[in-house]
Parts: structure tokens; sequence; C-alpha cells
């Protein structure tokens, strides 16, 4: 790519996230100024820890898996290592019906695609039938391609596939909210299958689970920051971008925390919620504004209850099959023992429950699940209102590029065009594409100037 730096002003990151982070340290490592910004006092966004009383817990349980090479990529860069910061398992899906296993699904130590094609065929909970009919999918969804202005829902792709009833319910209604956060009756066939085809088509360590070590904090966020003011950027916590300076359509400035900075580059890192408000009051960039409209949200409920320490999962995640929380971690992992999140995905009717009817509902179905459980001695609920994009039949038409149409303003964050739903993968690599485009751009520009100079 050749030397990129500017002789203008830092680039500007606004938005302490996981794609602002990595945005952020692409361009620290290739020398290029950088100041961050984020409005909170911690760096992380809406993948953080957060302290409650003298515990300190996620805003949420981020399951990563061995495909996510963008994130894991990234960690190696700045020097964490990555096998003591995961436990890494095979793939295994166990799933309880009332106080008994309704499905148990591992994947055998085999090169791929054969792992989890051993583990469809050895799947305990399932027919004859079923596994018959979810090998010839899984065999199938490997070649699929579906493009976005075709794309549909997930709940037509299995209906397509002949896989019943049952096999929806058990297997893949759980990965889809899981990996979507949006129901199969609305969720996207295109973003499933691609999640389906990483599954299937990569080698056998893609498909393992990465379970954290440490709170989210000390897994990125931290160390990104250290890295950061190590190699001379800029990090100013507390601080919000409430408006971008644009003249003869490109970027000249933002107003930062009551103050003027002189910028020839921001990236815009925030919630597509926030970008599209900060957008909107500039006519040239009222029709991005208006698609990022059009990109919805999904929330995520976070249920943690504190048991005593001998209470634990084996495997250390499970789902279930009725009842609001879909998903359940054993938190021993991350040095937590007793530490037990439900997790329940996507919109529903406890979006309106009070937090303490909510908690009530999770700990009476953890009851019905696991009736020798003692009574939680601690509780306590994370919302997140706005956890992801609504990754719904089509939405990949909407999803924007990472460039804009004003020159030197740029977007980051897991909805942009990255072929991934929202995840911290794909925060990553928006963040890591956006500064890779932004250098080529500076690259283009020292060799017009050049040009310009030695006519």
């Amino acid at each position: 790519m050749g030397d990129a730096r500017p002789a203008t002003a830092p680039v500007l990151v606004a938005g302490g996230g996981w794609a602002g982070l990595s945005a952020a340290l692409t361009l620290c490592r290739h020398q290029v100024p950088v100041i961050l910004v984020e409005s909170a006092r911690q760096l992380g966004g809406r993948a953080r820890s957060v302290r409650s009383g003298e515990r300190i817990l996620d805003n949420g349980q981020h399951l990563m898996i061995g495909a996510y090479q963008a994130l894991l990529t990234l960690m190696k860069q700045i020097g964490i290592d990555v096998d003591a910061a995961f436990q890494r398992l095979p793939l295994t899906l166990q799933l309880y019906r009332d106080d008994a296993v309704s499905l148990r699904f591992r994947a055998p130590t085999l090169p791929a695609p054969f792992h989890l094609l051993g583990a469809l065929s050895a799947a305990r909970g399932l027919s004859a039938s079923e596994r018959l009919r979810a090998l010839r999918f899984s065999r199938k969804v490997t070649q699929l391609r579906i493009s976005a202005a075709e794309d549909f829902s997930v709940q037509a792709l299995l209906h397509s596939h002949a896989q019943s009833p049952g096999l929806v319910r058990k297997l893949w209604e759980p990965l889809c909210l899981a990996s979507l956060n949006t129901p199969i009756d609305l969720a996207s066939a295109r973003l499933f299958t691609r999640v389906l085809q990483t599954l299937f088509s990569g080698s056998r360590p893609d498909s393992d689970l990465l379970i954290p070590r440490q709170e989210l904090n000390a897994l990125l966020p931290r160390p990104a920051g250290e890295f950061l003011e190590d190699h001379g950027a800029g990090v100013e916590l507390g601080q919000r971008l409430t408006g971008l300076e644009i003249d003869a359509q490109a970027i000249r400035g933002a107003i930062v925390g009551g103050r003027r900075l002189a910028a020839s580059h921001v990236i815009l890192a925030t919630p597509h919620s926030i970008t599209r408000r900060l957008l909107s009051r500039h006519p040239v960039l009222q029709p991005l504004a208006a698609r990022l409209g059009e990109l919805g949200h999904e929330p995520i409920a976070t249920v943690y209850l504190q048991y005593p320490p001998e209470i634990a999962l084996d495997p250390i995640m499970v789902g279930l099959e009725s009842g609001l929380a879909q998903w359940v971690f054993d938190r021993r992992c991350g040095g937590q023992p007793g530490l037990i999140a439900a997790v329940i995905s996507g919109r529903g009717p406890h979006q309106r429950l009070p937090a303490t009817t909510l908690i009530d509902a999770v700990v009476a179905q953890l009851k019905e699940h696991f009736p020798h459980w003692p009574p939680p001695l601690e509780r306590r609920l994370i919302r997140e209102k706005r956890a992801t994009f609504c990754a719904r039949a089509g939405i990949d038409t909407w999803r924007p590029a990472n460039r804009t149409p004003v020159a030197g303003l740029w977007l980051a964050g897991d909805y942009t065009a990255t072929d991934l739903p929202a995840t911290l993968e794909g925060a990553v690599r928006s963040g890591n594409q956006c500064a890779l485009q932004l250098m080529q751009s500076l690259s283009e520009t020292n060799v017009v100037n050049w040009v310009d100079a030695h006519p």
C-alpha cells in the first residue's frame, strides 16, 4: 500500500466500540495519526463490561466461533494471547424440554465438513428421518447463493428444503436466533446461509465455540485502548461527536464535546441510529440517512443469576425449547462459579414486562428445567434495546458501504455491508475494511499531490 501517512490533521474516529477500535488500531499500526473519541466513560460500545455492586458483568453474553479470523487476528496484532483468552470447545448444541435433554449435537474430531455431518448423523433427539433431512439440507446449503435483491425468510428457506417442524424447532431456529438475533419468519435466508456455510464449509476449527475466560473489557477494549495510547494515538472518553462540518461535499471538521476539531477524515463508528441523526442534517447525506433508517433494531436481554458455586452446566451452554430465555450460559469459565446468564434474543412480549416480572419468569423457567437448583442468591437484568440491526429478509439491500458521498467521511459498524449478521466479527471486519480503504485514499491523494507539484 505504500506510505499512507497524511500531512493533515489526524483521522478522527467517533465511537469506541469494536468497529471503532478496529479502525483506530489498523490506522495506528500503519502509522496514521488517530484521535478516537467515545461518549461513554469506557471503551467497548455494546460489548463491554459493567459494574454491578462488587461484581463485574458483561452487558450481554457474546459467543464467538473459530471462524472469527478478523477478530482473532486483531487481538494477536496487539499482543493478546488468544489461546489464553478463550476456552475452545467443539461445536455443541444441547437443548432441554422440561427437565430432560431433547437434543444433543456434538461435532466429532473429523475434518470439515465431515465433523458436522457426523454430528448430525449421530444427533440424539432427532428421528432417523429428521437426521436425513438435516443432512440433505446441510449439503445443499453450501452451494446456495442468494442475492440481496432475491432474499427471503429463513422460515421459507427451511420449508422449501422439507425441514420438519421438530427439526426447525430443535436445530435451525435456535441457530438462527443465536446468529441473527431475528425470528425465523423475518430473518434473512441470505445471511443465515452465510452463517451455515461458515460452519459447514470452513476448516474444522472454524466451527469451534470460543468461550471468553475473562470479562469483555479485558478481552479487547482495555488492551486496545492501552495499545493506542502507547503508540501515540489520542483516546478521549466522555466526549460525544455532535456535528459534522461539510463543505463542497468534503469533510472539514467535527464538533466534539462542544469544541471544533479540524479533520480531513472522520470515521463514524457510532450506532447506526446515532449515525443516521448526524447524517440527516446534511442534504447530500440525507439519502444515506434514509437507508440507515431502514435497518431497524432487535433487542437482547440477559438475566444474570448468582447461584451457589457448586451449581454448574455441562456443557457450559445449553438451549431451552420453551419459555422466555433461549440460551443459558455457565460463567464458570470466566472465573465466576455459580453465575448463570440466561439470554433472550430478539423481539417478543418480554419487552413489555417490568424488570422484576421478567427476572421472576426466567427464574421459574430455569426451575422447570433444573428442578434441583436452589433459588438464586442475586439477580440482575441487563437490557440492550438496540443490540443489533434487524437481520430481516432483504436487509443487505439497505446496508451501506464504508465510503460515503462526502469525501473523507466514512462509516464503520456491524451494520455496514460485511455479508455477516450483527456480530463482533462483523464489527471488527467493518472497522478494518474502513481503515484500509481510508489509507488507500490517502495514498492516492499523496500521489495526486506529488504529480501536481511536479508537472
